[in-house]
């Protein structure tokens, strides 16, 4: 409950700071006229990122939505763990890449989307993609979405802006950038992974789903070459960037390592019945 009422604390500070941070930069700027230009697209442009934010990560990564047609089986697994998760049935799209991936994004647990990779699904067996599905959908009831889409729509569109710098771009790039990653250091915490973790353990009611899939997604991080921003690293999983310039910055999750092990601790007898199997 407390994370619950964190995050959206978190969430609105964040968008209600933007418009406050814009407005006073008009006053400064040109007085209260400017101001109240700024407040007025401001809101509006805090409004888009809200309500658009989900939608517009999906666009920027190539998603597209899986129908029921298309994908049964994935569709009743999500929507299994999503009444045990105690969220919403999310919509389920699916993303290009063959790098294993998932992704969740929404404004909370009824108003959601999970994004599973190619490469996920191709990748994972079932139990270790209920693992991760789980995951994501622990993100949804704990509204970790609610902060990670809009940070990371603002902290993308903060670094985008770098490119109307010209020839100028790179130096401006080096400016924009570590206030965009502080902005996502500040609000998402590797706390989150950890929480998240616990709780997709108890939706599908063994840790070792979970624990076994972040292990075999650490090993293909090694051997499979990952494209996209480096400032969607919040959504994802686990960090799927080699953790070096710009890409380090953004980092929010913990050791992969660290996270086996507390999922693996929650069963402490399970090397005696790997033995026994």
């Amino acid at each position: 409950m407390f994370l619950t009422a964190r995050n959206i604390l978190k969430a609105w500070l964040l968008l209600s700071g933007f418009v406050a941070a814009f407005t006073a930069l008009g006053w400064w700027i040109g007085g209260l006229g400017l101001a109240s230009v700024f407040f007025v697209v401001c809101l509006l442009m805090a409004a888009t990122v809200f309500w658009y934010g989900p939608r517009i990560v999906l666009a920027s990564l190539g998603a597209r939505e899986l129908t029921l047609a298309e994908a049964t089986l994935l569709h009743t697994t999500v929507e299994r763990l999503a009444a045990r998760a105690g969220v919403g049935r999310p919509r389920v799209y699916l993303l290009p890449s063959g790098h294993p991936h998932a992704i969740s994004v929404g404004r909370g647990v009824s108003s959601s989307a999970v994004g599973l990779s190619k490469g996920l699904t191709a990748a994972l067996p079932p139990a270790e993609l209920e693992g991760v599905i789980a995951h994501e959908l622990a993100k949804i009831r704990q509204r970790d979405v609610v902060v990670q889409t809009p940070v990371v729509v603002l902290a993308g569109w903060l670094v985008e802006a770098s490119r109307i710098g010209g020839w100028l771009s790179r130096a401006l790039l080096f400016v924009l950038a570590p206030i965009a990653a502080s902005l996502v250091q500040i609000l998402l915490s590797s706390r989150r992974e950890f929480a998240a973790d616990l709780r997709a353990a108890d939706i599908c009611e063994s840790p070792h789903g979970l624990a076994d899939a972040l292990i075999r997604l650490e090993q293909v991080n090694e051997l499979v070459e990952f494209k996209a921003s480096p400032v969607t690293e919040p959504l994802y999983t686990v960090n799927p960037f080699e953790p070096v310039g710009i890409a380090a910055m953004f980092s929010t999750h913990p050791p992969i390592g660290e996270r086996v092990a507390r999922l693996r601790a929650l069963d402490s007898e399970w090397r005696e019945k790997l033995r026994a199997a």
